[in-house]
């Protein structure tokens, strides 16, 4: 083993709380025992706080606690840990005081020069958050104690098509966060399949007596994208899209949630995607739109033509607009 594994190896060795010898970690290791003395005095260098008892019970031991604190990672190490963290925050983390407990200890346990470089690293990342959104942290607490323990969960969920809210009781398997919202995949008793549910629809939410047994090997993430963008089965059947365009305009379309699962090809002046025709008429329109000049649609020309309409419909909801407005004055 190299050096930092040998050190790890030492290191959990003290600390399972009973008086360890050189020889026995010597012979443990595998290393003569000039080498686990140099490796101690290295380890004790570095701040690792290691007790030497002398005599015929002697040996070492770790101080109390020591490895509940973050000592042994490294600058780069706790500057990822915190910037990771305020990715976390700024996105709505419902975890949010255990989350400053941890990165609190992070900074405690450094010394001046750490404390140091990762202040000028912080000073150097910030994170714009969403504006106006509402605080779900009691439903995620709640969701997430459900799935840890199995436990089934009542809520009252208000969907987009419906007037009035449900109540129904549902098994959780598991949180996404996508597209700066909140879901909960499970399985729903009332419409007996597993579901998506947006976190914001919540209203209420109560913990029951029930448990279930979450399937095995299920993926959250995988139904969710499932669901949202479903695998074609006929893949001749597919379309080729060609947009040609800026440069900036062409990543942006290549990253984009939706077209980016559809990506095939890409050149420097254009991009190529495959697409189920009743998808390319039906969304593509309303997902170019917003780029304007910046891009140009090359195949096929029937999207160009739907695209046209798509302007006149608009054009034409606005004009109506002004008119009724202007007759009302």
């Amino acid at each position: 083993m190299s050096k930092i594994d040998n050190m790890m190896q030492i290191l959990w060795m003290l600390n399972s709380g009973r008086k360890i010898t050189a020889k026995q970690i010597s012979e443990k290791l595998e290393i003569n025992i000039r080498t686990v003395y140099r490796y101690i005095d290295a380890l004790s260098a570095s701040g690792v706080p290691i007790i030497s008892d002398t005599g015929h019970n002697g040996g070492y031991t770790l101080l109390n606690n020591f490895i509940k604190s973050p000592l042994l990672f490294d600058v780069d190490e706790k500057t990822a840990l915190l910037h990771a963290a305020i990715f976390a925050k700024e996105s709505g983390y419902f975890l949010g005081e255990s989350l400053n407990r941890a990165t609190s200890k992070l900074i405690s346990y450094s010394n001046q020069e750490q404390e140091r470089m990762i202040k000028q690293n912080l000073e150097g990342l910030e994170v714009i958050s969403p504006i106006g959104k509402s605080s779900m942290d009691p439903i995620l607490k709640k969701l997430e104690q459900g799935i840890v323990n199995e436990s089934s969960v009542e809520i009252e969920y208000h969907t987009s098509r419906e007037e009035q809210s449900k109540r129904r009781i549902v098994d959780p398997y598991g949180i996404i966060y996508w597209n700066n919202n909140w879901y909960v995949i499970a399985f729903c008793h009332l419409r007996n399949e597993i579901r998506s549910f947006r976190v914001g629809r919540i209203i209420s939410i109560i913990q029951t007596n029930i448990n279930f047994n979450r399937p095995q090997f299920f993926s959250a993430s995988e139904f969710f994208m499932k669901n949202l963008i479903p695998e074609v089965e006929d893949k001749q059947a597919l379309m080729h899209l060609i947009v040609g365009g800026k440069t900036s305009a062409l990543d942006d379309l290549c990253q984009h949630w939706f077209l980016g699962h559809h990506f095939k090809e890409r050149t420097s002046k254009k991009v190529i995607f495959l697409l189920e025709e009743e998808a390319l008429h039906a969304y593509v329109p309303f997902l170019l739109l917003p780029y304007g000049k910046s891009i140009e649609v090359i195949e096929p020309i029937s999207l160009k033509q739907k695209i046209i309409e798509v302007l006149y419909e608009l054009i034409n909801y606005y004009q109506v607009e002004t008119f009724t407005d202007g007759g009302c004055q």
